[in-house]
């Protein structure tokens, strides 16, 4: 089980690695994190970064060495990682690599409730989504490809985990269209008796 975590916005754990590098101001750690591509793989709200800073200083992982300021620009703190962000930062990565956990995703929610749309629009949208996964997958393998023409594979295989989960759920996709459109589903005949009668569905 994931432990309680005094700090838990991934956006701390991507702090806490990149002043594992050297200290820097959170302008600079938003520009570092901007041109890692960081925003791609977690979902970051920019304008709790400080607050996110803030809250990793309170908690003693991370903390102020001096202030700089830059022509007229207003002062900056500077942050580095202290021995107990550098044992936090060790420990929440072992945790998030080693232990699964489960996610809760849209399409997960949207499925439970499948039954709301009829068989024949369920089809029409699951086909649509099969096809766009599909081409966003292979786009993001060329790219993947080209990129590791210049950068080493351990700083691309968040993407390459991206692509193979795109391929696994349109590949889920198919199979349950493949269901349906052979009639082996075994609910269909109930699903689109829902829809004739006007009934109500309930969740799966």
């Amino acid at each position: 089980m994931a432990r309680r975590r005094k700090v838990s916005n991934l956006l701390a754990l991507n702090i806490l690695t990149i002043l594992k590098g050297r200290p820097m101001h959170p302008y600079e750690m938003a520009t570092t994190m901007r041109e890692w591509g960081k925003d791609q793989s977690t979902k970051i709200n920019w304008g709790s970064l400080y607050t996110v800073v803030a809250n990793l200083e309170k908690h003693g992982f991370i903390e102020a060495t001096e202030t700089v300021r830059q022509g007229k620009r207003p002062e900056r703190t500077v942050y580095r990682l202290t021995e107990a962000g550098d044992v936090e930062l060790h420990d929440w990565m072992r945790e998030l690599v080693g232990q699964p956990e489960h996610e809760f995703y849209r399409l997960e929610t949207a499925l439970s409730l499948i039954g709301v749309l009829s068989p024949d629009e369920a089809v029409e949208l699951l086909r649509h989504r099969a096809m766009v996964l599909e081409g966003q997958a292979a786009a993001g393998e060329a790219m993947v490809r080209e990129v590791a023409q210049t950068i080493p594979r351990m700083f691309l295989i968040e993407g390459e985990f991206h692509v193979a989960m795109q391929r696994a759920e349109a590949a889920w996709i198919r199979g349950l269209l493949a269901e349906i459109g052979s009639g082996e589903f075994p609910d269909l005949d109930q699903w689109r008796k829902y829809h004739e009668t006007g009934g109500v569905p309930g969740a799966s």
